[in-house]
């Protein structure tokens, strides 16, 4: 349903409604929502406004279509008032109260909850009596929490903190409106998906955000945008109606471009451990020189909550413009100082050096506390790399491309991922890429890779797979087992998530003892060498500005779609 709202109107509403007749006629809207004050202040309303109010109430201004109004910081007027106490919150046919403190489901199913007015300094516990007076307690708030969820938001005030975790810049004209905790928490309650409030003298519209579950735990279903439009005519032109569509019946949605955690979030976030710094950094933004003095302190220290984690959707600093895909226990992302670039694959435009990452904050995959969680997280995990293996398979031209993706888990870790990046299948097929990273694990003096099944393991591991398109070749280099440790390939056929799905692919695992020393950069540091790529070989010697970033992630996205099972999840 299409809808449109606009900022405080304060008095100007025949000019209003006759701009969203236009307006509607054009584009067919189901109903119009007016933020903060319809109406003039009565102690400075004019001759004027008075008339206006009166013609109104009588019903000689038509509103266009089904309007809903609140409170905002002004008294309604008194003819006002006397109409909503004869009516059932009508004030003239298509203009209807929602009431300072109100849950409302709207003919088309539509839920709204409103708060209006400003926080009574007064009144420090219960709710309000009247109605009609611009006020509301903390009681009102907590008191619209039992309505459990919302579809649209309405506040007068902002929430507490949340401008926080967000790249959005207020302008410098104005002064930030009043903000309550009490707002924050109604949000984070109802989780609505589209909060909106007023703000006289400018339009903000924050980065989207998702909420976490009581557990802390990401909830990415529930997505909320936080929209404050400036008054109706205000003298800096900024932007008071806002159009949008939402469909109350409508699942999942798809994670916007940018979105970002709760700002709601309170938690405090100590400073990365060294090690911690080194094995996922990459997927947040660059660490700051304080991090430096870390590496004198000791390494005893509690794991990071998901809120601390540089994996985990909960933490407000993630840097979600990365983020291309997520399912029901899995993401997908493009890393960050990626080792490829747009230039590495003549059929890529951009790195595709892709992080598969479970929702689940744990060390290793086996350490998933519930075993259904585990059994269908690596099942989606699997399923996303060979939607990868597939895509890979139809963006080959000239060169035919493979793929290697390796898991480094460890029970020490702090959120397993693993890491996929593209290769030419020429160097799959001749055995290249294998014997790449048996050589290198014999330079570093750890033990010997050997063939192992799709299951996670237990104990410390270093795990890849190597995999080819399904097209005539001749047999790859050592097919045969031998006593030198060579590997025979196994033909993996995946399943249906498109044309191209079937390879040859070959899993090897390189088992760590507990306690032994072991570079988190293995994998990475292997690939540069086999693709010739030695100066890339630290993530941070290829940082990207963050637009670049985002086209790189937006590019992979798009020509990954017909692949993205997620989209149907």
């Amino acid at each position: 349903m299409r809808s449109i709202i606009t900022g405080s109107v304060k008095g100007k509403f025949p000019t209003v409604f006759e701009k969203l007749s236009k307006l509607h006629t054009k584009q067919s809207f189901s109903l119009a929502i007016i933020l903060g004050d319809l109406f003039a202040d009565p102690a400075d309303a004019s001759v004027q406004d008075e008339e206006n109010v009166k013609s109104l109430v009588e019903g000689k201004i038509p509103v266009p279509l089904p309007t809903y109004f609140t409170l905002g910081s002004h008294h309604l007027p008194h003819q006002v008032i006397e109409k909503l106490q004869k009516t059932e919150d009508e004030v003239c046919p298509n203009l209807y109260f929602l009431n300072k403190r109100s849950t409302t489901k709207t003919s088309e199913g539509l839920r709204i909850v409103t708060l209006g007015g400003a926080l009574d300094p007064a009144v420090t516990a219960g709710v309000s009596k009247e109605r009609f007076l611009p006020f509301h307690t903390v009681g009102d708030a907590h008191a619209l929490r039992g309505a459990k969820s919302a579809d649209i938001l309405i506040t007068s005030h902002w929430p507490l903190s949340i401008r926080s975790g967000s790249r959005v810049n207020s302008p410098d004209h104005v002064t930030i409106p009043l903000e309550e905790q009490c707002v924050a928490d109604l949000c984070s309650t109802l989780k609505p998906r589209y909060h909106f409030t007023t703000s006289d003298e400018t339009f903000y519209e924050r980065e989207p955000f998702f909420h976490l579950t009581d557990q802390g735990q990401p909830e990415t279903t529930s997505i909320t945008r936080f929209i404050s439009l400036a008054a109706f005519d205000n003298p800096f032109k900024q932007k008071s109606l806002y159009a949008f569509t939402i469909d109350p019946a409508a699942g999942q949605p798809i994670l916007p471009p940018g979105t970002t955690a709760s700002p709601f979030t309170s938690s405090k976030r100590r400073r990365p451990l060294p090690e911690e710094e080194h094995s996922y950094s990459r997927f947040v933004q660059p660490p700051s020189k304080e991090h430096e003095h870390s590496k004198k302190r000791s390494r005893r220290h509690h794991p990071p909550t998901p809120q601390q984690c540089f994996f985990c959707l909960a933490n407000p600093n993630l840097a979600t413009h990365l983020i291309t895909s997520i399912a029901n226990d899995s993401y997908l992302a493009t890393a960050k100082g990626p080792l490829t670039n747009s230039s590495t694959f003549a059929s890529l435009s951009y790195p595709a050096h892709i992080l598969i990452v479970p929702l689940a904050h744990s060390p290793t995959l086996h350490a998933i506390p519930d075993p259904e969680s585990r059994a269908s997280t690596v099942k989606e995990m699997h399923q996303y790399r060979r939607a990868l293996q597939c895509y890979l398979s139809h963006a080959s031209k000239d060169v035919p491309l493979g793929a290697v993706t390796w898991e480094l888990s460890r029970a020490s870790g702090i959120h397993i991922h693993w890491q996929l990046l593209p290769v030419a299948a020429e160097l799959v097929e001749r055995g290249l890429v294998a014997a790449a990273f048996r050589v290198e694990a014999e330079n570093e003096k750890y033990a010997a890779f050997h063939s192992s099944p799709e299951t996670s393991n237990e104990g410390d591991y270093f795990r890849l797979w190597i995999w080819r398109p399904d097209f005539p070749l001749a047999p790859p280099a050592g097919a045969k087992e031998a006593a030198d440790g060579t590997i025979s390939p196994t033909v993996s056929v995946a399943p249906s998530v498109g044309e191209g799905g079937s390879g040859i692919e070959i899993s090897l695992t390189l088992p760590i003892p507990p306690g032994a020393r072991f570079d988190v950069q293995f994998g990475r540091r292997v690939m540069a060498k086999l693709l010739g790529l030695e100066t890339r070989m630290d993530w941070r010697d290829c940082g990207q500005e963050v637009d670049e970033e985002s086209r790189d992630a937006e590019a992979f996205k798009k020509d990954f779609r017909p692949w993205d099972f997620s989209l149907d999840v």
